[in-house]
């Protein structure tokens, strides 16, 4: 504790910004007029001299008596303004560094700006803190008139200034702007006085008569109660939120109402919060002071929080919520004063209102905000395509979690890598000019998507984010070292890197730093260890909830996917039911799908059902995450027009409140015990992904069944008895294999997606059903397998197969990893046969001239490259014909295969070749060698004839 005498900082005489200088010479003669500037770039190549639409941009015109100034072009107004004032001073001759005029002391300004709210002027004015005097006057007996100088600074942002221009800890530690307020109080003798407990400050004089009436007409003439939900959070943790109501007189003060609650007579004890939420609202936390410190203020003692309070009494949900410490029980209410208006302004804040609140300042809430789909929604784990990503953008979501947590804005740099090429289709080339490092940091990126590059550019982009605290101590550092073609790319998938981290890192607050560096290393992630504790160190006891979500969100569906998967039909797959014929269109990965969902709170027996959650239309993307597990595994099941009902179990009670909007009706459902949650989903429609769209519209079949035909002739001929599909994914070829009368007895297909096998599974066990009719033209199938595992690995039980397939799969590996698959299966699995097919890089171009890759790329991406793109997002390569050759003709020298070359769409004689390239090794002589026994995959699922 601190005693009287000088402020903790002593205050400083801060320098006028140029607009403020012009002000003070010209006052409202200075006319500013901002215009916005499109900006746009023109195409290198002077023949194809195409505008193309920039970020947009701020210029600003200033009009003084005597001369006009334009500024240059700026991302933000405020910035253009700024310039053309610093223009304008330079022509007069100013030097703001040396000749520029300095503010008032704000010791000096405190006692002007405190009179000014006495007087009869602003009493009559509309002002959030004008209610407060205005209500003071309807008080009772000795309050009559008296303001509790806790509201004073909070309600006027002009004071509130002045003291943080003081000591800037006052916005974080309520009470020392009470021991500051009554510093002055001297100062204002004959004006201004406090109460008898100091607490209060009223006008010394009364107010005219004239103005008492006018307040006194602007009161309602017959006095009613209004009833305003609220919600009281008790200072211990152990205690639960519950909601409360406030009985508010039109005649009284409200303040007063809220300390009655808090165990206090009057206003005078109450401390107020900054805002919650958004800035528009009256959202506070209101809470009191300590009896302690009350006691102290007569004597003028200058107090801290940190000096009165134990650390016992610190309300932790409060203080998180808030930004600042609060001591004691809090009350969160939405009730006012705003500006241009008389009227009380008041809002019901109920259960939901604060856990929507609370579980909106963390990652994954924030998204699930966004999308309007608390218990549906999650997180996506990457961003693919801007048209696929649903919700807020990362770069947004990450902006909106700092300032949530009062950090800085955190700072984007976009950096160019001219040398990081992508694969190179014949054509001319152009010299690029780099420096010696070859990186450059192209800029700084603000608020928009600015930067371009030229047309016919090769180069790609990576961006690194930063994290700053609200001292500008660096916290958090993510430098990604993956490049993208887009620089818009770069950006948001950097900022989906630290918001996977920090997604994470909260829903296990009290993770080991070893674990948590871990992880960061795997996202390029470094961070200050210390200040991210010290940031975050309140979110430790608030979110103790969110820690059990990892573990179970779709625990019990993705059990039952797999009890389904292996032809388990316990009492677990009575839960789910899927209705209506299969339409054959479903999703696979990289799918935009479209459903409409509902979800209900359910008692055993289902005896009472309400509901929680719906959409008529909800979108998201197949295998990016942006759904909780089990209801993406229940979708990838189903076909266009079925529906489907399942039940799973509850999630955290707080994602259920925060969902639900009565929260009166769901309360005693889950205090009751015995409750899941059932989902019912339709599903709507199916958008295939790009790749696929292209190839149905350009190809006539489509590429895909192009494939799979040649595969299909390929097989026949070779009399094969035995194939593995490697990649099988949702089982398209495998589906097809049944159609159509092969010498075929053991089919296995192999992929890592379990999503894709319960697809494939859901496809072919009906069809292998009717092996048993003698009309069926694939009777001869004995068995088919479905493994779950990686096909770089090797399994003895797929040893010397006859055929083995490999359908435009190696693309989605990284390179190293499609060199291992090709020197594992020729060498390991070694199948007399083997059909390898992938993208031509160099048709890409034909392809991207379509209209349909027009419509792919979004409007406002401003860094679009003319050059090829990669078909399809999750593609980490794509060949061109010398370099597929190259890969598959040193596999086959390697390891005793032949190998020949063809393709489907396109020829081989007319450029630029087939659109989908095909080797077909064969091996030259018979496989004879000892394998040990090594079992490296999962049956998934089994089919047999005999059973």
């Amino acid at each position: 504790m601190e005693t009287g005498g000088p402020p903790a900082v002593v205050s400083k005489k801060t320098s006028l910004t140029p607009k403020a200088i012009i002000y003070q010479r010209f006052g409202e003669q200075a006319c500013y007029k901002v215009e916005e500037v499109q900006e746009s770039t023109q195409n290198e190549c002077p023949v194809l001299a195409i505008p193309q639409k920039g970020p947009c941009l701020y210029r600003c015109c200033l009009q003084l008596p005597e001369f006009s100034v334009v500024s240059e072009t700026f991302k933000k107004k405020k910035e253009a303004e700024q310039s053309a004032a610093e223009m304008a001073l330079e022509k007069l001759g100013i030097n703001p560094k040396t000749d520029n005029p300095a503010t008032q002391d704000p010791w000096d300004a405190l006692p002007a700006r405190l009179s000014y709210l006495f007087s009869n002027e602003f009493l009559s004015c509309l002002h959030p803190l004008s209610g407060h005097f205005r209500a003071a006057l309807q008080r009772k007996g000795h309050l009559y008139g008296l303001v509790p100088i806790s509201v004073l600074s909070v309600y006027d942002a002009k004071l509130g200034g002045l003291f943080k221009s003081i000591n800037p800890k006052v916005e974080s530690d309520p009470l020392l702007i009470m021991s500051l307020m009554l510093k002055v109080a001297p100062r204002l003798a004959g004006s201004v006085s406090t109460s008898e407990d100091q607490l209060s400050m009223q006008r010394e004089n009364p107010y005219p008569p004239e103005i008492i009436q006018t307040v006194v007409n602007q009161q309602s003439s017959s006095p009613e109660t209004i009833l305003i939900g609220a919600i009281r959070i008790p200072c211990s943790n152990e205690k639960t939120v519950e909601p409360l109501a406030l009985n508010v007189a039109s005649n009284d003060y409200y303040l007063d109402v809220i300390a009655q609650e808090l165990g206090f007579t009057d206003a005078s004890k109450v401390l107020v919060s900054r805002t919650i939420g958004k800035a528009s609202s009256e959202m506070r936390l209101y809470f009191c002071a300590p009896k302690s410190y009350l006691g102290d203020l007569s004597s003028g003692v200058l107090c801290s929080t940190e000096a009165v309070y134990s650390k016992e009494s610190l309300n932790k949900r409060a203080s998180y919520l808030s930004g600042h410490l609060i001591h004691g029980e809090a009350i969160l209410a939405s009730i006012g004063y705003k500006w241009k208006s008389a009227d009380l302004s008041f809002e019901d804040v109920s259960l939901h209102t604060y856990y929507r609140i609370l579980i909106g300042k963390i990652p994954s809430g924030l998204y699930k905000l966004s999308r309007d789909a608390v218990i549906a929604a999650e997180l996506p784990g990457e961003f693919t395509t801007r048209s696929n990503w649903r919700g807020s953008s990362p770069r947004d979501l990450l902006c909106t979690f700092c300032r949530q947590h009062r950090l800085s804005e955190p700072v984007f740099s976009a950096i160019s890598n001219p040398l990081e090429s992508l694969p190179e289709s014949s054509g001319s080339h152009k010299k690029l000019k780099v420096s010696e490092s070859g990186n450059q940091v192209i800029n700084e990126i603000g608020n928009d998507d600015g930067g371009r590059k030229p047309v016919g550019s090769r180069e790609t982009f990576r961006c690194e984010v930063k994290i700053f605290s609200r001292c500008q101590d660096l916290i958090i550092e993510c430098s990604p070292t993956k490049p993208f073609k887009k620089q818009n790319d770069a950006i948001q998938n950097a900022a989906l890197k630290v918001l996977s981290w920090l997604n994470k890192y909260f829903k296990k607050l009290d993770m080991p730093i070893q674990e948590l560096t871990s992880y960061g290393n795997v996202l390029d992630i470094k961070f200050d260890s210390e200040l991210l504790l010290r940031e975050f160190a309140l979110g430790i006891s608030v979110f103790t909830f969110w820690q059990s979500m990892g573990a179970q969100e779709g625990s019990v569906l993705e059990s039952i996917c797999i009890n389904q998967l292996n032809g388990k039909l316990g009492d677990q797959m009575r839960h789910i039911n899927i209705e209506g014929p299969d339409s054959g269109v479903s999703p696979s990965n990289g799918s935009l799908v479209c459903i409409v969902y509902s979800i209900y709170l359910v008692t055993e027996g289902e005896y009472m059902k309400e509901l929680i959650e719906s959409s008529e239309e909800f979108e998201f993307e197949i295998g990016s995450g942006s759904v909780i597990s089990c209801l993406e595994s229940v979708v990838t099941q189903m076909s266009v027009g079925q529906s489907a009902r399942f039940h799973m179990e509850l999630p955290p009670k707080e994602l259920i409140l925060a969902s639900a909007c009565d929260s009166s009706r769901i309360l005693p459902l889950l205090t009751s015990g015995g409750c899941s949650l059932e989902c019912s989903i339709t599903l709507l429609r199916v958008t295939e992904p790009l790749e696929d769209r292209m190839e149905q519209a350009l190809f006539t079949p489509p590429l895909s069944k192009q494939r799979v035909d040649y595969a299909l002739q390929q097989i026949k001929e070779s009399c094969a008895t035995s194939l593995v599909d490697f990649g099988c994914g949702s089982g398209s070829l495998l589906d097809s294999l049944l159609a159509l009368p092969t010498s075929l007895e053991k089919i296995v297909g192999v992929d890592i997606s379990q999503k894709g096998l319960a697809r494939a599974a859901k496809i072919l066990h009906p069809k292998l059903s009717a092996i048993s009719d003698a009309t069926a033209p694939s009777k001869v199938i004995q068995s088919v397998l479905l493994y779950f595992g990686s096909i770089t690995v090797f399994d003895s039980r797929l040893y010397g197969f006859d055929i083995g397939t490999c359908l435009e799969v190696i693309e989605h590996m990284e390179e190293d990893q499609a060199h291992l698959f090709g020197d594992m299966v020729l060498s390991s699995f070694c199948p007399r046969i083997l059909i390898v097919s992938t993208p031509n890089y160099e048709y890409n171009v034909i392809l991207q001239g379509s209209n349909l890759q027009s419509q792919e790329e979004d409007p406002d991406d401003k860094t679009q490259s003319q050059s090829c793109k990669f078909r399809n997002h999750d593609h980490k390569f794509e060949w061109t014909r010398e370099q597929f050759g190259r890969w598959a003709s040193d596999l086959a020298a390697r390891h005793n295969y032949s190998v020949e070359f063809s393709g489907v769409g396109g020829a081989a004689n007319t450029e630029p070749g087939f659109a989908s390239q095909i080797a077909l090794f064969r091996r030259e002589e018979e496989c004879l060698k000892n394998v040990d026994v090594t079992h490296n995959y999962e049956v998934i699922w089994e089919w047999s004839s005999n059973t």
